[in-house]
C-alpha cells in the first residue's frame, strides 16, 4: 500500500494567520505596508510574471503557504545583474523559495536548434530576456549575496529535472546536480505542496535546515550514512575478475535472490570513500529481507557518469525505476566530493487535498502592476481548468512522470464544476467557452491500477506500453459524466478539450469518444502519434500507428453521426533517438498519402533527465538492462541531419527539395522522385509552395501553430 502522509490541513496555523488573506501576494514594500506587514516570513523568487492563478507555480505555493498562516511575498523577474531587487521586500524570516518559473529557463529561451527565442510567453508584452539562463543557480546566488544567512530552498521544474548529475543539451556535457551549482540548502522536486508545507512549519519552530533530512521529495547534501540505513552499491555494471552470476541493479533484493535460487540479506563489506557501508548479497533463510524505507542506492558519481556513457545510462535507469512513491528507495550520488541525497518521491495528494489546493483564493488574473499588458501564457490558460495531475504513460521524451509523478491525482467533480462557475462569474473577458478541461493528459481522470497493492509495488515505467496493463482501470465513465455536467452549467456555451489525448486509452471507451467528438472538439482535435515507424516508437514508448488508425475511424464515425466537419491534428517528432533516415522518409510518405502538409514541425529537444535524453547522450537504451554489451541505438546529433529529418516533415516545401532529393538518391530510392502518386517529391524543384488537389471528402492540410489545419476546398497553385 502507499505510505501514509501528513494531510496538508493537519498543521496548526502559524501565528501570522491573523493578517488574513492578501488580495495579491505583495511584490513591493508599499504593498506590504498596505497589508500591515513589517516583514515577510517567506519570499518566493520566480522567473515568471506573477499571475495569481492555479496554473502558475509561484501562485500555488504562495497561496498554500498563506493558507498555512505565513506571510508570503513575491519577487518576480528580478534584475539579476546585482542583488538590489532581491532586497526589495527585506530579509524573509524563514527562507527564500527560488524558482525558474513554469518552464526550464534554458528551454524557455532556446529552440531545439539552440537559437535564442525572440519572445517569452511568461513575460508581460511577450518580451524575451527578462530571466537569466540557469535561473535557479543565478537567483540562488543573488539571494545568498543579499542575505547570506537566510535559508535557500530551490524548486520548480528546472530544479526538479536537474536534481542529479544530468546531461545538458546546451553545454553538450554532463553537469553536476543543480543543488551543488546553486549552493541552495535544500531542493524540492516534483509538485512540492507537501514538502513546502512541512519545511515551512519546521523552520518556523527553529529547526535548523541542515537537520531537515526526512521530508519526501527533497534533495540535500549528506556526508554520512545514518545509523540503521543499508546502502546498496550500484556504481558499476560490470566487474573485472572471475565471471560470476551477475546481479541486476534494477531488481529488488528479493528478486535478485529468487533469480539465482535463494533468498538474500545485506551483509557488510568494504567501506566506500566516505566511510559508508558497501553491501553484498548473500543467501539466507526465507524470512530475511531489507527495509526499503531505510535503504539507499548509491549511483555512479558525477565524474563517472560524465566520463562513461554506459554508467550515465545505468544511473538514469536506476533513477527512473525508483519513481513510484509506493516502493521507491532513496538515492545518493557523489558530486565533486559531496553526496547529493535524494529522498523518495512525495506521496500523491488525495482528492480532498487537490480540492484544497485548487480552492485557494486565487484572483485568477495577473498582478495589477502590469497594467493590462499581454501575458501570452496567461491568455492561453485563463479559461482552462486543470482536473488532474500526473501521467502513467511514460513517454521517454517527456518529463511529466519525473516531475508530477506516475500516480494520477484527481480533483472532485464538485471542485471542478465550482471553478467553471468562478470563471464564468469572475474572469474578465469570458464569453462562455471553457478552452480546456484536462491536465497533462485529457483522459486519465480517475484512471488507476485496479489494486492499490499492485500499484504501490509496480516498477514498470508505463501502464500503457507496450500495451495497456491488464491491471489498469480504463473506465471513462467519471470523465463522461463530468463533461456532461460541465456543458450543462448555465452560461456555458462550450467546453473544449485541448489537452493531449491518450487515444490508445480513448478507444477503450467508444462512449467517451462519442461524447468528446460530439460536444467538445472545436473543429480540430490535437493528438500525438509522434511517428509511424516502430523503431522510433519503441524508443518513445508510444503505441504503433495502428492505434491512431483505430481512433481516427471512431473520430470520423462520430463526427459524421454528429453532422459536423472536424479534423484530427497529428503531431510528429523529427530526429528522436532511434530514428534512421529511412524512418523519416516513411513518415513523410505517410504524411503525403494522408494529404498532410506541415508549416511548422517539432524536432526532438533533449530536456534534462528524460529517458530519451539519456538515449541521445549515451547512444544506449536504458529501457533495457544496461552494460557494456547492451543495445546501442542510433542518435541524430549532427545539426545537418537534424535539419534533414525536420525537412522531411516538410517534404512539400520548395526550400527542402534539394536536400531531400540528395538523400533519396543516396539511399537508392530514386523511385520516390517524380510526378507519380507514389513519389515523395517532384522530378523538378517546385517554383513555390503548392497544394495537392483533394477529392470530394479529402482535404489538403497545412500546419499552423504546431498543428495541421485543413485548407479550403479551393485548391489553386500559388506562386511566391
Amino acid at each position: 500500500m502507499m505510505p501514509l502522509a501528513e494531510p496538508l490541513s493537519s498543521y496548526p496555523k502559524y501565528w501570522a494567520e491573523c493578517y488574513g488573506v492578501a488580495p495579491f501576494l505583495p511584490t513591493t514594500r508599499e504593498e506590504m505596508d498596505a497589508l500591515g506587514w513589517d516583514s515577510c516570513d517567506i519570499i518566493v523568487v520566480t522567473g515568471d510574471a506573477y499571475v495569481d492563478h492555479p496554473s502558475f507555480g509561484m501562485a500555488v505555493i504562495g497561496r498554500l503557504l498563506e493558507k498555512q498562516g505565513f506571510r508570503v511575498g513575491i519577487i518576480d523577474q528580478p534584475n539579476w545583474q546585482n542583488a538590489d531587487d532581491f532586497k526589495a521586500l527585506g530579509q524573509p524570516n524563514l527562507f527564500f523559495g527560488i524558482a525558474a518559473g513554469n518552464m526550464d529557463s534554458m528551454i524557455n529561451r532556446y529552440t531545439a536548434d539552440k537559437r535564442s527565442r525572440s519572445d517569452d510567453a511568461y513575460t508581460p508584452g511577450d518580451k524575451a530576456g527578462k530571466r537569466p539562463d540557469r535561473a535557479v543557480i543565478v537567483y540562488t546566488q543573488r539571494c545568498k549575496e543579499a542575505y547570506p544567512n537566510t535559508p535557500l530552498v530551490a524548486g520548480s521544474i528546472e530544479a526538479s529535472l536537474r536534481r542529479i548529475a544530468h546531461y545538458d543539451y546546451w553545454d553538450d556535457q554532463v553537469r553536476r546536480s543543480i543543488l551543488i551549482d546553486s549552493q541552495a540548502d535544500i531542493l524540492l522536486y516534483g509538485n512540492a505542496e507537501r514538502a513546502i508545507a512541512e519545511l515551512a512549519h519546521r523552520l518556523s519552530m527553529n529547526e535548523p535546515i541542515e537537520q531537515i533530512t526526512d521530508i519526501r521529495g527533497t534533495a540535500f547534501i549528506r556526508q554520512n550514512l545514518p545509523d540503521g540505513w543499508t546502502l546498496i552499491d550500484s556504481t558499476r555494471v560490470d566487474r573485472p575478475g572471475k565471471i560470476d552470476p551477475h546481479n541486476s541493479p534494477y531488481q529488488s533484493d528479493e528478486e535478485l535472490a529468487a533469480a539465482t535460487g535463494g533468498k538474500c540479506q545485506i551483509s557488510s563489506g568494504d567501506k566506500s570513500a566516505d566511510g559508508s557501508q558497501v553491501v553484498t548479497l548473500s543467501f539466507l533463510p526465507k524470512h530475511s529481507k531489507t527495509d526499503r524505507a531505510k535503504t539507499v542506492i548509491r549511483l555512479p558519481s558525477y565524474k563517472k557518469v560524465k566520463s562513461d556513457p554506459v554508467l550515465y545510462a545505468h544511473a538514469s535507469r536506476v533513477l527512473h525505476l525508483e519513481t513510484n512513491p509506493g516502493n521507491a528507495r532513496a538515492l545518493v550520488q557523489e558530486n565533486d566530493g559531496k553526496d547529493v541525497w535524494l529522498n523518495p518521491p512525495p506521496i500523491p495528494l488525495s482528492t480532498e487535498e487537490m480540492d484544497e489546493v485548487f480552492g485557494l483564493p486565487f484572483q485568477r488574473v495577473p498582478h495589477p502592476k502590469y497594467e493590462g499588458q499581454r501575458i501570452p501564457a496567461y491568455e492561453m490558460i485563463r479559461f482552462s481548468i486543470n482536473i488532474m495531475r500526473g501521467c502513467f504513460g511514460g513517454c521517454t521524451f517527456c518529463s511529466i512522470t519525473e516531475h508530477e509523478g506516475r500516480i494520477i491525482q484527481n480533483r472532485s467533480e464538485e471542485s471542478i464544476l465550482n471553478e467553471i462557475e468562478n470563471i464564468r462569474d469572475k474572469t474578465p473577458g469570458f464569453t462562455g467557452t471553457i478552452s480546456d478541461l484536462g491536465g497533462p493528459t485529457a483522459n486519465m481522470y480517475r484512471l488507476a491500477c485496479k489494486d492499490p497493492k499492485i500499484e504501490a509495488a509496480c516498477r514498470l515505467p508505463s501502464c500503457v506500453y507496450p500495451g495497456i496493463c491488464e491491471n489498469l482501470n480504463t473506465d471513462h465513465d467519471p470523465l463522461i459524466k463530468l463533461y456532461k455536467k460541465a456543458r450543462k452549467i448555465k452560461g456555458i456555451k462550450r467546453v473544449l478539450i485541448a489537452s493531449g489525448l491518450r487515444y490508445d486509452l480513448a478507444v477503450e471507451s467508444p462512449e467517451y469518444v462519442e461524447e468528446l467528438v460530439t460536444h467538445h472538439v472545436g473543429g480540430y482535435l490535437k493528438i500525438a502519434p509522434e511517428h509511424t515507424e516502430n523503431a522510433p516508437l519503441s524508443k518513445m514508448m508510444k503505441p504503433g500507428i495502428g492505434s491512431y488508425d483505430r481512433f481516427k475511424e471512431m473520430f470520423d464515425k462520430f463526427t459524421k453521426k454528429a453532422g459536423k466537419k472536424q479534423y484530427l491534428i497529428p503531431y510528429f517528432i523529427a530526429a528522436h533517438p532511434g530514428t534512421e533516415d529511412v524512418d523519416m522518409v516513411n513518415l513523410a510518405l505517410w504524411l503525403k498519402k494522408n494529404k498532410f502538409q506541415a508549416d511548422q514541425v517539432q524536432t526532438f529537444y533533449p530536456s534534462p533527465m528524460a529517458t530519451a535524453t539519456t538515449m541521445y547522450h549515451t547512444g544506449r537504451n536504458p529501457l533495457k538492462g544496461v552494460n557494456y554489451k547492451s543495445e546501442k541505438i542510433n542518435t541524430v546529433k549532427k545539426i545537418e541531419q537534424r535539419r534533414l529529418h525536420k525537412a522531411l516533415l516538410r517534404y512539400h516545401d520548395a526550400a527542402n527539395w534539394k536536400v531531400i532529393k540528395e538523400l533519396l538518391l543516396k539511399m537508392g530510392k530514386k523511385n520516390l522522385i517524380g510526378d507519380g502518386p507514389n513519389c515523395l517529391i517532384p522530378s523538378k524543384p517546385p517554383t513555390g509552395r503548392t497544394t495537392m488537389k483533394a477529392g470530394t471528402k479529402k482535404f489538403v492540410t497545412k500546419h499552423t501553430s504546431q498543428g495541421y489545419k485543413p485548407l479550403s476546398k479551393s485548391f489553386k497553385k500559388k506562386k511566391r
